[in-house]
């Protein structure tokens, strides 16, 4: 595939339905993870236009970064703190509409307001990275980020 997105819709469904095909293409046929995910993290931030976007592996009881796309970023991250932590321990995604208002929420950038975290397993459902989405509007993820930003998760678990 061309290294270019052509991402249509006016809303953020359609946009999500144009962007995931061509994820799954970009990355069809390579087999070196990190550069499959930095592909991805570079498609969907600027697919989208988020903030922040990006992947914390699970080592241990931390996350540790790993590619992404936006403002330098927590290194790493307790099991249970902040957001990724929080995700880490459920094994659930998790929308915050205010991320002022979550509990010991990590503040690697005092611009993200909003933020979604989706849970990444393998084929052997095993919890292996986190996909981390943070946003400059307040309750700017719900439902349908939850939703396409899951479907992602399972072409990154596979990868």
């Amino acid at each position: 595939m061309s290294e270019s997105l052509e991402v249509s819709g006016s809303t953020r469904k359609e946009k999500y339905e144009s962007l995931l095909p061509q994820i799954h293409a970009l990355l069809e046929g390579e087999g070196d993870r990190i550069a499959n995910l930095s592909n991805a993290m570079a498609a969907l931030k600027y697919g989208m236009g988020f903030f922040w976007v990006g992947v914390y592996f699970v080592r241990g009881d931390e996350l540790v970064l790993g590619p992404f796309q936006g403002p330098v970023a927590c290194t790493r991250i307790a099991k249970g703190k902040g957001v990724c932590g929080y995700c880490f321990v459920t094994g659930q995604t998790v929308i915050v509409k205010d991320v002022d208002q979550f509990p010991g929420h990590i503040a690697c950038s005092s611009l993200s307001r909003s933020e979604i975290v989706v849970p990444v397993f393998d084929k052997q459902k095993n919890l292996v990275l986190v996909l981390d989405v943070d946003s400059e509007s307040l309750g700017d993820f719900d439902e349908t980020d939850q939703t396409y930003l899951e479907k992602l998760a399972q072409l990154l678990g596979n990868l």
